[in-house]
């Protein structure tokens, strides 16, 4: 996995930025009940999503994040409303907010027991009837038909944990029910061959060593594919809601 607190200096600029940005906050604000006031924003990164969910009149965010390059980030952009800390741990009492979002967190996760956890720890901190808002299938919206998705096919992947029909099971576990989706462009995150080989060698793909005999021979399909510059189409990433029950 990216170390993220030394990823952080170069995060916004490799990931579609302010734009991207926007288009996340505003999904994650459409599946918003009317009058949600204290928020989560869990694994904030740096702050970008944060800032803007917390320009909403109504909410009250806070943005938690276990990278401290990451926190110290967002803690410049969203002044006292970042705190460090474990997404499976949170630093917070049971039943403190209106809203839980957890926006490009559980793909990272190392299995499903760990995503589960984080699932579980967003709803102890939701007040009855508060909803947790989630990005799922976070991998396969990065398959667009390319032909980079072309010179990328074989490789090792492993099953994923943010799966949409798993993360609902996690979330049945601790009592939540679906409470509608949204979708939103990766503005900036099209691939490129070259950006393609550079995230193959500092590890983005976590089932492909980065100084490995699989990495060379992908590297090698990407350097001959035309149009090395240009960036094929941005992804569409998915959210889910889940309601906490009232009683």
């Amino acid at each position: 996995m990216l170390d993220y607190g030394k990823e952080a200096v170069r995060y916004d600029a490799s990931r579609g930025g302010e734009p991207r940005a926007v288009a996340a906050a505003d999904a994650v604000l459409s599946l918003l009940p009317p009058g949600t006031g204290p928020l989560l924003d869990v694994a904030c990164g740096t702050g970008l999503v944060t800032r803007r969910l917390a320009a909403e009149p109504s909410l009250r965010v806070v943005g938690v994040d276990a990278a401290y390059g990451m926190a110290r980030m967002a803690a410049d952009r969203v002044p006292g409303t970042v705190v460090l800390g474990d997404s499976r741990r949170l630093p917070f009492r049971d039943g403190t907010f209106d809203a839980a979002t957890a926006v490009w967190l559980l793909h990272l996760l190392s299995d499903p027991d760990e995503a589960a956890a984080v699932v579980g720890e967003c709803a102890r901190v939701l007040r009855p009837g508060g909803v947790l808002v989630t990005t799922v299938d976070k991998a396969a919206s990065h398959n667009v038909g390319s032909d980079i998705d072309a010179a990328l096919a074989g490789r090792p992947v492993r099953s994923p944990v943010d799966g949409a029909a798993r993360v609902e099971q996690y979330a049945a576990a601790y009592g939540l029910t679906r409470a509608g989706g949204a979708r939103f462009r990766g503005h900036g995150q099209g691939r490129s061959p070259r950006s393609t080989v550079e995230d193959l060698r500092r590890g983005w793909f976590t089932s492909v060593p980065p100084d490995g005999a699989l990495a060379d021979r992908f590297a090698r399909r990407l350097a001959e594919l035309p149009d090395q510059e240009v960036r094929r189409p941005d992804p569409e990433f998915a959210l889910l809601a889940f309601r906490k029950p009232l009683g």
